[in-house]
C-alpha cells in the first residue's frame, strides 16, 4: 500500500500544482481541477492520454466529461487521502494539456460549451 504523504511533505508538493489549477477538496484529503477545453474532441483526447498515463501508473483518477470539460479529482482511496501517486498522476496530467483553459473557482457552477450555446439560443 502506497503511504499517505506526509505533512512536511505536502507544501513542496502540492504549491506548484496549486499554481496550475489544483485545488483541496472540501471535508476530502484529495485534490481537484477543472479543464475546458475548445471542444469535446479535444477533452476526450486528454481523457485518453490521461488514461493511458493512469494505467501505467496503476492509479485512476475520480473524473467527469462533460462535452468540453473534465473535472478531476485525486485521492488514493486505498490510504483514505492524498500519496504521492496522487502528486504524480496530476503533474503528469498537467503535462498533457498546458493550454487548456482552467476553472480555478471550483464554487462555481461547471458549465460546458454546449450549455453556454443552448442559452445564446
Amino acid at each position: 500500500m502506497t503511504p499517505l504523504l506526509p505533512a512536511t511533505d505536502r507544501p513542496a508538493a502540492l504549491a506548484p500544482l496549486a499554481e496550475t489549477g489544483w485545488a483541496a477538496v472540501s471535508g476530502q484529503d484529495a485534490i481537484r481541477k477543472i479543464w475546458k477545453f475548445r471542444n469535446f474532441s479535444e477533452a476526450w483526447g486528454f481523457m485518453s492520454r490521461a488514461a493511458l498515463v493512469a494505467d501505467k501508473l496503476n492509479h485512476h483518477p475520480e473524473w467527469t466529461n462533460k462535452f468540453n470539460t473534465v473535472d478531476v479529482t485525486l485521492t488514493t482511496h486505498s490510504t483514505k487521502g492524498l500519496t504521492q501517486l496522487d502528486i504524480d498522476l496530476a503533474r503528469a496530467m498537467d503535462r498533457l494539456a498546458p493550454d487548456a483553459e482552467i476553472q480555478r473557482n471550483h464554487g462555481e457552477p461547471v458549465t460546458c460549451l454546449c450549455e453556454i450555446h443552448s442559452k445564446k439560443a
